[in-house]
């Protein structure tokens, strides 16, 4: 009987011990499904590494999801994507100076290649969403974003007191306005461009020169003030600036709607080709230009057209004290022995012009430095490849032509440019390229039409832009194009520089060098496909376009059918929404199996920002 009652007792405990697990492990999934699955309404703080699945199953889930060819069973949606940290709403992954801390690089600081892209390896990959600050605001359109934003979207205000006295910002409320002002132009960048066009006496005192200056290379542009009131003479410059101690500078040009791009003259060359730009400039940006045997200026050197232009505004400019005597000296000794001229000089500011020809070169005394560049350097090669201390000759073509050959602008945008023949294309084959794009751009904006106004875009991406076209399609749009051109094809940029468009060599297979919340629309015509063959993460590519994008910005993706297919099923995940589908019209049997397919981003907020933002 004892023993009877102790069977009893110890099946009564195992019942109640089996009551209080199921209760337990209830509860977990309760939590777990409030918790997980809308990153939307709760804003998850985990970080999904690349080996883990979005979808329902492990490993092998992610393997199948991440494969266009392999697609997901119909009716499967993806599960929320995590959200990153709030601290991580401005993460720019390839230019992460923790990434720097945590991985110990031995860099040279002196040469500032802690400035320079490092990306993180693909098992420290943040795959999650990068959520906006508390606060965040739909940007104020364009033409007035030029002068004001939303102090919410970039809540970093030491610039203002920081520069206070040079005008760069000022702090109003819930808004930050821009006066104008730079460092070396505290009464305001109109008055400073004029001043440089009257230096080199171009007509009433406007810089463009009747279209024939158009493309402009800003060097340390702080908040790109220089750059936004160069658009109101239809000049486009390229605003860059390091993510160093002034950081958020290319963030607040960005916001301001004014083209910029992240960079640092270190020890690699900028990722533009040769013979881009018709004017450089620098003002006060604090760069030491003798260093390594002259090496920054040749890069400047490099990517100046025949006949362009250094202005450069700098107490060295004036010599007042005896260091700037000593700089300016050597500086002067070197930009002669490099052919540049004085074409003007009045107070701080000099403006040295490069030579239209190779007679100078040719005419040095041997052994003279810095020497001319190998015969077999390509000086449209820039990915990765390291800066050299030598002058790039112009081709022979260029030494006949005595100059770069363009029209001005505006007919630069559609004339032939004379760098085509370099690539194999006839004039026929570009005519016609422009000719497919303008009906493209037309049906796109047909479809956005439903969801935008004149005013909805400002900052346009085009991922893979070949020739250009896409953006000289949009000439009519009151935008600007960042037009990207891949890593590993024919440097077709040069031929968008010289349409007088700006853009940069990158690789999809890495994070682009710009904030979060950047651009407003994007568009991919068969860069998913392209990846893909080169074996990178689409889901990679997705979450890194969703970090650029500005909440309720657009997504065009022109691609294969399985990529669109693809796309969908991570919509959800994403917290996109489809705007319209569409067959491509195929211009070849390639084009047949094309779509295209327009996306809009939701604009959300972690629960961590609804509460800060109470």
């Amino acid at each position: 009987m004892a023993r009877g009652r102790g069977d009893g007792e110890q099946k009564k405990r195992l019942v109640t011990w089996i009551v209080v697990l199921a209760i337990v492990c209830g509860c977990l999934y309760i939590y777990s499904r409030k918790g997980g699955t809308s990153a939307l309404e709760y804003g998850s703080k985990s970080l999904r590494k690349l080996g883990s699945s979005y979808l329902g199953g492990e490993d092998d889930g992610d393997e199948a999801s991440n494969k266009f060819g392999e697609d997901l069973q119909d009716g499967v949606m993806l599960k929320s994507i995590p959200v990153c940290d709030d601290g991580q709403s401005e993460l720019i992954p390839c230019l992460d100076r923790n990434l720097i801390y945590q991985t110990r690089l031995k860099l040279d600081l002196s040469l500032m290649e802690h400035y320079e892209r490092h990306c993180p390896a693909p098992e420290r990959h943040f795959n999650c969403l990068i959520p906006p600050p508390p606060g965040y605001k739909v940007p104020i359109k364009w033409p007035k974003s030029r002068d004001v934003v939303w102090k919410e979207n970039i809540p970093h205000t030491h610039l203002a007191s920081e520069k206070s006295d040079q005008n760069w910002m000022v702090v109003k409320g819930d808004k930050i306005e821009f006066p104008g002002g730079g460092t070396h132009f505290h009464y305001g960048a109109d008055k400073y461009i004029a001043a440089i066009a009257n230096m080199l006496n171009f007509p009433k005192n406007i810089l463009n020169n009747g279209g024939r200056l158009r493309t402009v290379l800003d060097v340390g542009c702080g908040v790109a003030s220089f750059g936004g009131y160069l658009l109101s003479s239809n000049i486009i410059a390229m605003s860059l600036a390091p993510n160093d101690v002034h950081q958020n500078q290319i963030q607040f040009a960005l916001e301001r709607g004014i083209p910029a791009h992240l960079g640092v003259l270190g020890t690699k060359r900028l990722p533009y080709p040769s013979r881009s730009f018709e004017l450089a400039h620098c003002s006060r940006c604090r760069i030491d230009w003798l260093q390594r045997n002259g090496i920054l200026l040749l890069e400047l050197d490099r990517l100046l057209r025949p006949g362009g232009y250094f202005a450069y505004s700098s107490p060295e400019a004036y010599a007042q004290d005896e260091e700037d005597l000593r700089i300016w000296k050597e500086m002067s000794a070197l930009v002669e022995r490099m052919c540049w001229k004085i074409a003007a000089k009045r107070n701080q500011t000099v403006i040295w012009v490069k030579p239209l020809t190779n007679d100078c070169y040719m005419e040095r005394e041997p052994g003279t430095q810095p020497p001319l560049c190998k015969s077999d350097d390509d000086p449209d090669a820039v990915w990765g490849v390291p800066m050299e201390a030598c002058i790039t000759p112009y081709s022979d073509q260029n030494h006949k032509a005595r100059g770069s050959g363009l029209a001005p602008w505006p007919a630069r945008l559609t004339a032939l440019p004379p760098r085509l023949a370099d690539f194999g294309y006839s004039n026929e084959m570009f005519e016609k390229d422009m000719e497919v794009w303008q009906q493209r751009v037309e049906n796109y904006w047909n479809l956005l039409s439903p969801k935008i106004r004149p005013d909805t875009l400002r900052n346009v991406m085009d991922m893979k832009a070949n020739l250009g076209s896409f953006a000289a399609a949009l000439k009519s749009k009151d935008v600007w194009v960042m037009n990207v051109v891949p890593e590993d094809g024919s440097s077709t940029l040069k031929i968008i520089y010289d349409r007088g468009l700006i853009g940069t060599v990158h690789s999809w297979c890495e994070s682009f060098s710009t904030y979060p919340r950047t651009y407003d629309l994007l568009h991919a015509w068969t860069v998913f496909s392209d990846i893909e063959k080169k074996g990178c993460s689409a889901v990679d590519l997705l979450i890194e376009m969703d970090r650029i994008l500005r909440p309720t910005g657009f997504i065009i993706i022109r691609d294969k059918r399985p990529v669109v297919e693809f796309v969908k099923k991570h919509l959800s995940a994403l917290h996109w929404e489809a705007v319209a589908t569409a067959e491509a019209e195929g211009e070849s049997e390639q084009d047949e199996d094309d779509m295209v397919f327009i996306i809009q981003k939701k604009l959300w907020l972690t629960s961590e920002n609804f509460r800060e933002a109470e």
